[in-house]
């Protein structure tokens, strides 16, 4: 199948509802099963598949999402360019609520997720370069594409990847800070390692769906407000994948 581009949607984006002519694939792996089905249709013209990461129902939580499984799955139905959508918090001055970000680079926190295709009996070890974790042509595109459907998007920024459920307190924010993070979220990783691998263009555009701990002027996180700044923010998301699909890379 040829495809134009794999979306793989976080908390909040559960489906492209822009697909038109749409098909499903309930695919198996040699990594296992994906989050869920893909949904296969069109967009501006052109063929895009989507996952919803966390499953439609949003079932699977961040450390046991099967990543291998969700990107080898789309990489079978032809992707060559995949957009992960994230939802984050935001740790600097320029990330608050609402916010759409194209991150640079990213730090990861995560521990015993399986984060290459190389973790199976007989595999070649590949050493990949992540010097730059995200293809610079397709944030670039990414970017452009914003700019051309006039949406605000902050370019570059640092994404630190923490292991989840449960959010962070005040201490580990405090760290990421100092490590140099703009950004916090819990599933950037291994999702956009597993994807060079595979060599797949990878670009992550980020939904800042509330201040990270001890961030802005919050006392608390409340799920009320993370669902709240994530839907009114992710309305944006349809017009920029849509701008995207309208330029070559």
């Amino acid at each position: 199948m040829n495809l134009d581009l794999a979306v793989i949607g976080g908390t909040g984006v559960y489906r492209l509802a822009a697909l038109q002519n749409v098909e499903t694939h309930v695919l198996d792996t040699p990594y296992g099963q994906p989050s869920g089905p893909i949904r296969v249709g069109e967009l501006s013209g052109q063929r895009v598949a989507f996952l919803a990461r966390h499953g439609e129902a949003h079932s699977v939580p961040p450390h046991r999402i099967n990543y291998r499984a969700n990107v080898y799955a789309l990489h079978q139905l032809g992707a060559t360019r995949m957009v992960g959508i994230n939802a984050v918090g935001g740790i600097t001055e320029r990330m608050g609520p609402r916010v759409l970000a194209v991150p640079d680079q990213l730090i990861d926190y995560t521990h015993g997720r399986l984060g290459s295709f190389c973790d199976v009996e007989g595999a070649k070890v590949e050493h990949i370069d992540f010097t730059e974790p995200y293809s610079r042509r397709l944030r670039v595109a990414l970017l452009r594409a914003a700019r051309e459907a006039g949406v605000d998007v902050v370019d570059g920024g640092v994404y630190g990847c923490t292991q989840g459920p449960r959010l962070e307190t005040i201490a580990e924010i405090a760290r990421l800070r100092r490590d140099g993070c703009d950004l916090v979220g819990m599933t950037g990783m291994p999702e956009a390692a597993l994807a060079r691998e595979l060599g797949i263009d990878y670009a992550s555009l980020n939904l800042v769906a509330n201040w990270a701990a001890g961030c802005g002027d919050q006392a608390e996180i409340t799920m009320e407000e993370v669902f709240g700044n994530l839907e009114a923010v992710s309305s944006q998301v349809p017009s920029v994948l849509s701008m995207l699909l309208q330029h070559a890379v």
